[in-house]
């Protein structure tokens, strides 16, 4: 196919091209020498004035709508757009819609949550960066703290994930971090950072990319593989719609807080107010099993305020350990080591045993004087009757103290102690429907006791005189007999212990014998059923054998009835009687064998009687369609037993085209 000739271009029409766009040229210059200054981190988008020569004015119309768009100044998402792209780093930073979203929740909604994490940032970010420096892993990642918990150690979610990192139970125990009673290392910050490195550092082994590797963070190893086996798609954001909703919203939200951190003073999130806390240096101090009290050593460091030094131990449960514990290390201030410096560590240690494990003091005893009353404890105040009572008398009512159990109810209770609901309630301020709960104390009035009868103080008991001591025969005659009653209690215990292993081997011969018999009452019906098996056998095989002579015997008989009937029509000497009367066969070799005891009157039988001659071979016949040995037998005279035995068939059943030997009367 041939191309056809583009036209060149003609003189007339580029001049009027020309004349057409000079007018418009005036505007644009004098629009592009009032342009607006932008703003330093935007880009800039280059206006050229009109040169002076037409040779090199642009032919391509203006766009004055994008021209008016470049002046304009430029709006936020523009702006983080442009610092989002600017940041040199490994971590995910893809900027789109999702990211923007929490860029404005972070920095315009939320600012107050954002400087809560600002004060806190330079108290852990160092730790952070020392581990992700010394496990080779991108210094961004310590934003990832932030999104897990919000730079908060003791921080724990609703399904169990807990610390700096929010370690599940499980992960925890692959990552060597203990768990107890009384420690928790996932909300230690130093041992929790490792362990978070460590994890990223496996991850980032698996998947080779950062936005893998912190939705695998969030939601698991094995379901990303998952659902990219599923999918055939992988990278995060092409497996972004089949994602639950938390892990779709992981990394916008780490890139979000990434880029509003660092980008904190630019959106004006800094400020002089906030309370900035910051790293210092600590000691340590290890236990090696003794017990400890936390609050004790931060008396000891000078703090006024005793739950100081949990801030450097989260991981504590209780503020202390108890005696026996693991070896373990406990942090406080370098700072407070000269409140204590001339103390030694045993010394030290001894001050910070829990107060259950230390001395209690007496109580204190009000000094005696004659004609003085000491002052009365509180708890006997509480006790003695009110002041409007008189002096000497006894109380009008006595306080009893319940504490209701489960199943016990305000008419029980009031039915037991003889008084009425309806006091009960108003003594401990229940409600008319308000049910008792287990472990609540009731106070109930009950009237005093009946005064009792004055008790005489009895006599003294006489002292019993004393005992002789033994002699010292006497105390070897007790040995002999001790010694005595130790052997023959240790006789009867060998006797008993032989009647037992007697009675064992006892059992032991019975459940043999026992079993013994059940073996051979089995092998004896095994033998009775197979025996009547055998005789039920025989039994029809005999029966068979009858029915087969009967039938044989049955044919020469009729054909013998048939040949007197013939002489007696037609006289002696008639050619009839010979072709009526068959010669007897063969007694069969096969019934001979199957029954060998009833072969000598099977003969017997043929001798007795008279014998049926066969003139001839016999001839063969063709199966047609619709014969029967039964019909064969009448049509050729012959019985079914003999058709059956000279053809060597087992059955009666013929088959279309067989051919059969009958015999020739």
């Amino acid at each position: 196919m041939k191309q056809g000739r583009t036209p060149a271009a003609r003189p007339g029409r580029l001049w009027w091209r020309l004349a057409v766009l000079l007018p418009l040229a005036a505007p644009i210059a004098a629009r592009a020498q009032h342009v607006l200054p932008l703003a330093a981190d935007t880009a800039r988008a280059p206006v050229l004035a009109l040169p002076d020569s037409l040779a090199v004015v642009s032919l391509v119309p203006v766009d004055s709508v994008r021209l008016a768009w470049l002046q304009l100044p430029p709006t936020v998402r523009d702006l983080v757009g442009d610092r989002m792209s600017c940041l040199e780093t490994e971590a995910p930073h893809q900027f789109n819609d999702a990211v923007m979203a929490y860029v404005t929740l972070f920095t315009v909604r939320k600012r107050e949550y954002t400087q809560r994490i600002l004060e806190r940032e330079n108290l852990y970010f160092p730790l952070f960066e020392k581990y992700l420096a010394q496990y080779g892993l991108p210094t961004d990642l310590k934003y990832l703290a932030v999104v897990e918990s919000s730079l908060i150690p003791t921080a724990k979610s609703v399904v169990g994930a807990t610390g700096l990192w929010q370690f599940m139970g499980p992960t925890a125990g692959d990552l060597r971090l203990r768990r107890d009673e009384w420690v928790d290392e996932r909300m230690a910050p130093e041992k929790a950072t490792e362990a978070a490195c460590k994890h990223l550092r496996y991850l980032y082994g698996v998947f080779h990319d950062w936005d893998l590797v912190l939705a695998a963070y969030n939601w698991g190893a094995g379901n990303v593989q998952r659902v990219m086996r599923r999918t055939g798609k992988k990278t995060f954001w092409a497996l972004y719609p089949n994602l639950p909703a938390e892990t779709r919203n992981y990394v916008p939200t780490f890139t979000a807080v990434m880029y509003s951190m660092k980008y904190a003073r630019q959106h004006g999130l800094h400020s002089d107010q906030l309370a900035y806390q910051c790293a210092e240096p600590l000691d340590t101090l290890g236990l090696r099993g003794q017990a400890f009290d936390l609050y004790r050593l931060s008396r000891a460091c000078g703090y006024s305020d005793s739950t100081y030094l949990t801030r450097f131990n989260p991981e504590l449960f209780r503020a202390g350990l108890p005696a026996g514990y693991r070896p373990y290390v406990v942090r406080y201030p370098a700072a407070a080591r000269a409140a204590f410096a001339g103390a030694d560590r045993a010394t030290l240690l001894a001050y910070c045993q829990p107060p259950a494990a230390l001395p209690q003091p007496l109580p204190p005893r009000p000094p005696r004087l004659d004609g003085v009353e000491p002052w009365a404890s509180a708890a006997a105040l509480a006790a003695a009757p009110g002041a409007e009572d008189e002096p000497g008398s006894p109380p009008p009512v006595r306080r009893l103290h319940h504490k209701v159990r489960r199943g016990e109810t305000v008419a029980g209770l009031a039915e037991r102690f003889d008084v009425s609901p309806a006091q009960l309630r108003r003594w401990n301020d229940l409600a008319a429907k308000q049910a008792l709960m287990p472990g609540r104390t009731l106070v109930v009035l009950v009237p005093p006791p009946a005064a009792a009868a004055p008790v005489v103080a009895a006599a003294p008991p006489a002292p019993r005189p004393a005992k002789a001591l033994p002699s010292a025969g006497e105390l070897l005659a007790r040995q002999a007999l001790a010694a005595a009653n130790a052997q023959e209690v240790a006789r009867l215990a060998a006797v008993a212990a032989q009647e037992q292993q007697q009675t064992a081997r006892l059992a032991r011969l019975r459940q043999r014998q026992e079993a013994a018999q059940r073996a051979q009452a089995r092998i004896a019906a095994v033998q009775a059923a197979a025996l009547a098996k055998i005789t039920a056998a025989l039994a029809e095989r005999k029966q068979a054998t009858a029915e087969a002579d009967a039938e044989t015997t049955a044919a020469p008989l009729e054909a013998l009835a048939t040949a007197e009937a013939l002489t007696k029509a037609e006289g002696p000497g008639s050619e009839a009687l010979d072709a009526a009367v068959p010669a007897a066969p063969a007694a069969p070799a096969a019934r001979a064998h199957r029954a060998p005891a009833a072969a000598p009157v099977a003969a017997a039988a043929p001798a007795a009687r008279p014998a049926t001659r066969f003139d001839g071979a016999p001839s063969t016949h063709l199966v047609q369609h619709g014969d029967t040995l039964y019909n064969l037998s009448r049509r050729f005279g012959v019985s079914v037993a003999v058709l059956r035995r000279l053809n060597h068939l087992t059955s009666d059943d013929v088959k279309l085209g067989q051919k059969l030997l009958v015999p020739r009367g």
